[in-house]
């Protein structure tokens, strides 16, 4: 058999958020790794191409995330609520549909699930301290919260019924950092994508929690617990140091926005009216 008609290691792959920021750009990029990538999101997205099928499907409809899994070999879930909001509206894409998804996956038989979780299952630490995936989680907001539970879910999906998840902690993941903030938590696409293929071909994971961070020179979190899946990130942010320049003002001491590895999540919270 010719290179060029062998086959792929997976027959289909089902990509969730697929009209997100992440999404769109792992899109293109998993495309080696299946003969199909069914493409999914609760709005409209580009039509299919080569080797693509769309699926528009809301995570909170339980039938239609039933018909969504079939046929499918592996999960990448990036879909759902991606930022804080009423507790609402992150708990019916993030904790109803999660439920819906795993229940799906075990109902379908597929083994293997890669989460999009994220370091705000954490930001409650301050900066100043280094944590690992043994770590109690200190949630910043409704959908750290909410995160937590998926990471939970999980736990338990693998411990009663033997499917294998990776939780990627992802950082801040963009083609560059935007503020200072994201010199510590910065996640370069090439390394997600890395991440990601880590993750979904390491052949035995079980139940593994990662942090999504470059090679950055301001270290929060320690990936010893998932050393096995061989991740080695190959950019940092030193590159773009020159757009945040040290300027000897320290914040003030009761600005936690500063001081707990959240950043902005601790106050983005909506107010509730009585």
């Amino acid at each position: 058999m010719t290179e060029a008609t062998a086959r792929k290691p997976f027959q289909r792959l089902l990509l969730t958020g697929a009209g997100g920021g992440l999404g769109t750009m792992l899109r293109e990029r998993i495309k080696p790794w299946a003969e199909v990538v069914r493409l999914s999101d609760v709005r409209e997205i580009a039509a299919a191409g080569p080797g693509e099928e769309v699926v528009q499907c809301d995570l909170a409809d339980r039938a239609a995330v039933m018909a969504l899994t079939e046929g499918v070999d592996a999960v990448l879930h990036f879909g759902g609520c991606s930022v804080e909001d009423t507790f609402e509206t992150i708990m019916a894409a993030n904790i109803l549909g999660l439920q819906h998804l795993y229940e799906a996956v075990h109902k379908r038989g597929i083994r293997r699930v890669i989460y999009a979780s994220s370091s705000h299952v954490v930001g409650y630490y301050p900066t100043t301290q280094v944590v690992d995936a043994t770590a109690p989680l200190r949630p910043d907001g409704m959908y750290g919260v909410s995160k937590c539970f998926g990471e939970a879910l999980s736990r338990y999906y693998f411990d009663r019924f033997g499917i294998e998840t990776v939780c990627l902690r992802i950082g801040s993941s963009f083609d560059a950092p935007r503020n200072a903030r994201m010199m510590a938590t910065f996640l370069h696409y090439d390394d997600l994508v890395e991440l990601v293929r880590c993750a979904l071909f390491t052949p035995r994971v079980g139940h593994t929690i990662t942090f999504g961070v470059s090679d950055n020179p301001v270290r929060w979190w320690d990936n010893r617990c998932a050393s096995h899946l061989g991740f080695v990130p190959k950019h940092s942010s030193r590159q773009w140091a020159e757009r945040f320049p040290q300027s000897g003002a320290w914040p003030p001491a009761d600005d936690i926005a500063a001081t707990y590895q959240g950043g902005p999540f601790l106050t983005a919270g909506p107010i509730y009216e009585d």
